[in-house]
């Protein structure tokens, strides 16, 4: 009888091991983010950047937005909230790009409130994000150039790689920085293979006369995507509230 039992049990255990479910292969994140890229779609995010010399390290700033696929690139609402609380708003749309806020409001003429110039904006700035993973170049760089383990990518990228890839970083002024610098990167992706968040980091070199004091800073940004595909709205702001220069 106890023999009998035996070979039940074996059987049965045969039988659980053949029968448990393969596991499902990781889903392709260029073609998860290709399905979402639909006009007047697009995806929201949050953002903590941080400065540091190499010893200390400073919160910067805080920000906040949206993205929204356009029928060419992307447009944009972005709010940025320094450490002292100053704030500023950029929005970009119908190949303008629109500045409130910050250091510009002192120059605006009176009973302005936006700054509107030519073009799709100078984004990144150096306290935000610089790798876009809601454009699908970039996201496939990222994803050749990294180490993938699990639901993260682990990489690094130059500046001049991601010059060649990323429209968002070569329409910026960092583009124009020392072209081998390297920024390091962890992209975390959802089940779903779409990018629910990417941190990372880069030592500044070569920067232009503006940026002089940043020679050498270590910029860490943290950004959390939510909400891929959904609708959203990025609208210019009403005519009356915008100049194309400064007051006299």
């Amino acid at each position: 009888m106890m023999k009998k039992t035996i070979i039940v049990l074996a059987v049965c255990g045969v039988f659980l091991v053949t029968a448990a479910p393969a596991q499902a292969a990781p889903k392709d994140p260029v073609r998860a983010l290709k399905a979402k890229l639909v006009p007047g779609h697009g995806v929201r995010f949050t953002e903590t950047a941080e400065w540091s010399d190499g010893t200390d390290t400073l919160h910067a700033y805080q920000n906040k937005g949206v993205l929204q696929f356009a029928k060419k690139g992307l447009n944009y609402d972005l709010t940025i909230t320094a450490w002292d609380d100053t704030e500023e708003r950029v929005i970009s749309t119908g190949g303008r790009t629109y500045y409130s806020g910050g250091a510009l409001a002192e120059y605006m003429p009176k009973g302005k409130r936006w700054l509107r110039l030519k073009g799709g904006g100078a984004l990144p700035g150096v306290y935000l994000q610089v790798l876009n993973p809601a454009e699908p170049t970039t996201l496939s760089a990222l994803l050749k150039k990294g180490k993938r383990e699990g639901s993260k990518v682990t990489g690094t990228i130059t500046f001049a790689a991601l010059t060649k890839v990323s429209p968002w970083f070569a329409g910026s002024e960092l583009s124009t920085w020392a072209a081998g610098t390297p920024i390091s990167y962890t992209l975390t992706l959802a089940p779903s293979g779409l990018p629910t968040r990417l941190w990372s980091s880069f030592r500044a070199k070569g920067v232009d006369r503006l940026y002089a004091d940043f020679e050498g800073s270590i910029i860490n940004v943290d950004t959390r995507y939510t909400g891929w595909g959904g609708k959203v709205s990025v609208k210019a702001p009403s005519p009356g509230t915008v100049t194309d220069r400064f007051a006299s």
